[in-house]
């Protein structure tokens, strides 16, 4: 194997063309997950949807760590740092979004509050990881939130759900925040897969918990459940939360947390281009400023 001193010039070029599409690659992965939990949410209750999925996830990322022989985390406290990541970026945050949606919070509210996840990063990153915020980063970010707001802004009704609904959505922001900033404090090292195993085993153990204490495990297992949970398996538990990892090992956590304001955009267009939704002007304009804030936001120095 090459060492990066015998690496050409064009390896390098290409590395860091890789390297340069990630955060895109990361943000239409993770806008298709919110349709692929609007193609199976209909067909099963949340937490026992989310439970078969993390479940299933767990298994397979265990068997390929054993195939790729790699290292698992060693000591009680590296595997209790996963296990708290994945109980709160897995199964906290998906766990309590889709399950206020189910209570009939909008899609639109829910996104407005989760959509506050980078500006919270942001203020936390200064003390908890010592991570400069510049003034143009606050700008991109209060632009990105903005901008979000128009593209929800149709699908908006403060009237629908409950208070808890609004609570769960609440939490959900929080845990995915704080799931963030630990894994950037705590996650540095060690192999990715083998701490995936570990925090999906965390997220199913506890997701199931709340299956069998609020739900009845009803599912209906038609083409469109299942096409949903093999996508929201395979490609989003496994693929896209390693690449969010990746991300917020390679970059500052309020950087990466911005690029969360350019998923509800995507996130529209699949479903104008999928499910025929209507794709307002003022929801056009959204995706433009949106943009224009994640860009300012992550810009390089």
């Amino acid at each position: 194997m090459n060492s990066p001193a015998d690496a050409s010039p064009r390896d390098d070029k290409d590395t860091g063309l890789w390297t340069d599409a990630l955060p895109a690659v990361f943000v239409v992965l993770w806008a298709t997950g919110f349709i692929g939990s609007r193609l199976g949410a209909p067909y099963s209750e949340p937490f026992t949807f989310l439970g078969i999925r993390f479940a299933a996830a767990a298994l397979c990322m265990i068997l390929i760590c054993l195939v790729m022989r790699v290292e698992w985390p060693k000591g009680r406290a590296a595997i209790t740092h996963a296990a708290v990541i994945g109980s709160l970026v897995h199964g906290i945050y998906l766990g309590g979004v889709f399950w206020a949606i189910d209570r009939g919070v909008s899609p639109g509210v829910a996104a407005l509050i989760v959509a506050l996840q980078p500006l919270i990063t942001g203020l936390a990153a200064g003390p908890i990881l010592g991570e400069h915020v510049s003034k143009r980063h606050w700008i991109g970010l209060l632009l990105g939130f903005f901008g979000v707001g128009l593209v929800v802004w149709d699908t908006v009704d403060p009237n629908a759900g409950d208070h808890w609904g609004i609570i769960a959505c609440v939490v959900s922001m929080l845990a995915l925040t704080s799931g963030s900033l630990y894994q950037k404090r705590t996650g540095q090292t060690g192999n990715l897969r083998s701490q995936q195993a570990v925090q999906l085993t965390a997220a199913a153990i506890l997701v199931w918990g709340m299956s069998f204490a609020l739900e009845d495990q009803v599912i209906e297992w038609t083409t469109e459940f299942i096409i949903a949970l093999a996508w929201l398996t395979l490609v989003m538990s496994l693929g896209t939360f390693t690449l969010l990892y990746v991300l917020i090992r390679r970059g500052a956590a309020s950087k990466v947390a911005s690029l969360m304001y350019m998923v509800p955009p995507v996130a529209a267009l699949m479903a104008w281009g999928l499910f025929d939704a209507t794709l307002s002007m003022t929801a056009i304009i959204g995706m433009a400023v949106a943009v224009s804030g994640v860009g300012l936001a992550s810009r390089r120095n």
